[in-house]
């Protein structure tokens, strides 16, 4: 098992680097210090009187390691379809179901603990049910791999109370030197679990009871995500030859346009489609003919009607107050969609602008406004570059390859939100580089 789970760390780790996703830590529940503290904790909880040995029989699906009742089986399978085996065995367990009304209470007390709401009120449901208690331990006979429990030696630790302790041993839980950690990133900042809907229970029940039962904060909110589906709305299958890794994809499309169609396309908490039709679809319409076309025509014109250098800005006409209006609400539009998790809806605001700032440019026409008023051309130039400027900030995190070198062409040197509150920001007379289209169509998938 250890030889596996390092060639799949391998592979993690590759992944990531093909995917430009970096990590303050990479964490693994085979390490010692991680280990320590799940035996520490399972110590602690058995010297409280809250674990206990008792004989379970049931039946156990060994594809997914869990316990199943009678009442529990379909057609004599487990709920997912798996074989099972009748097992009678004596084990360890967590008094889970002393927690029952206190999380109840706990969740209807925090009403954005569990998201999104429709979540929450799957877990308020399964809690309706008498909660049995959690078999915690797996006898080393039947299964070796995994922590040993401290108080017998005979049993190694049933995964989920292993693993779920890793969100806690992460940021530094009972680790003498990261105490400082720990205070920072679970009892100051609040800690938010990003899963997905298929562990809902795991983490909803099982996670807030042990933390309960230890002592611990529980975490700020569990924010439970979807699936990706194929185009036809249903789950994405090996056997149908449907599953793309994410890097084959940003070869085919440019690294920054998979992630961007992954935020704008994935509204949080629910499913979405992929295919190569819809992501190209996408890409061309919002990257190649909004932001990429007025990136394009801005700059082309300010090199050929004044040499690439930014024309000052001055009066601004009705349209133009209206799109520096827009530019300057919007920061906080964005931040305010972000923090609820609607990364999506926060790009749909910056699109909206961007669609603003092109119908402006339509409207205003200063490739022939240039020749008969060449300093009002220059000031609807000014007007659009400025949106690009507010734009390309605000895309930044999303995009960051690709704006880098679009706010580069356009003199902008911050790459933070610090200068968002102002307009203008970029100084008359600066250098202005026009390129090569910032996004090329995409052209995988005939019509």
């Amino acid at each position: 098992p250890q030889a596996h789970c390092d060639q799949m760390v391998a592979q993690f780790k590759a992944e990531w680097a093909k995917l430009n996703i970096d990590y303050t830590g990479f964490i693994r529940t085979t390490d010692e210090a991680h280990k320590t503290v799940v035996q520490e904790a399972l110590q602690q909880l058995f010297d409280a009187g809250e674990i206990y040995e008792d004989t379970y029989e049931g039946w156990y699906s060994v594809s997914e390691e869990i316990f199943y009742t009678e009442k529990d089986l379909v057609d004599g399978k487990s709920p997912a379809g798996k074989e099972v085996t009748r097992i009678q065995e004596k084990n360890y367990f967590f008094k889970m179901s002393k927690y029952q009304e206190r999380l109840i209470k706990y969740i209807q007390d925090h009403p954005d603990f569990i998201a999104p709401d429709f979540r929450k009120n799957e877990v308020l449901g399964f809690l309706r049910q008498p909660l049995s208690d959690l078999c915690i331990s797996r006898p080393k006979a039947r299964l070796s791999w995994g922590i040993e429990i401290p108080f017998d030696k005979n049993y190694v630790t049933y995964v989920w109370f292993d693993a779920l302790l890793n969100y806690c041993t992460g940021v530094g839980y009972r680790q003498k030197d990261r105490q400082e950690d720990f205070e920072k990133w679970w009892n100051q900042a609040g800690a938010t679990h990003l899963i997905g809907k298929d562990i809902l229970t795991t983490h909803c029940v099982y996670w807030p009871t042990m933390l309960m039962a230890l002592g611990v904060r529980l975490p700020k909110q569990i924010f439970a995500t979807g699936w990706i589906l194929n185009k036809d709305q249903a789950k994405m299958s090996k056997s149908e030859g449907e599953v793309l890794r994410a890097s084959e994809v940003a070869e085919m499309i440019g690294l920054d346009e998979l992630r961007y169609y992954l935020c704008r396309e994935v509204h949080m908490g629910n499913d979405a489609a992929f295919s190569l039709e819809l992501v190209q679809s996408r890409v061309n319409s919002e990257l190649a003919n909004n932001l990429g076309n007025l990136f394009s025509r801005s700059t082309n014109l300010v090199e050929k009607f004044f040499a690439g250098r930014l024309p000052n800005l001055s009066v601004l006409d009705e349209q133009a107050e209206a799109l520096k209006a827009a530019c300057l609400e919007l920061p906080e539009k964005v931040k305010s969609e972000v923090t609820n998790m609607s990364a999506s809806y926060a790009l749909e605001a910056i699109v909206q602008t961007l669609s603003l700032a092109n119908k402006y440019l339509e409207d205003k026409a200063p490739w022939k406004l240039a020749k008969t008023d060449l300093e009002q051309a220059g000031r609807v130039l000014a007007v659009s570059l400025e949106v690009l400027r507010v734009c390309g900030l605000l895309l930044y995190p999303v995009m960051p390859m690709k704006m880098d070198s679009m706010l580069s062409q356009i003199g902008v040197s911050q790459r933070d939100s610090s200068g968002l509150a102002e307009w203008p920001a970029i100084p008359g007379g600066t250098q202005i580089s026009k390129s090569a289209p910032l996004f090329p169509r995409l052209d995988l998938v005939k019509p």
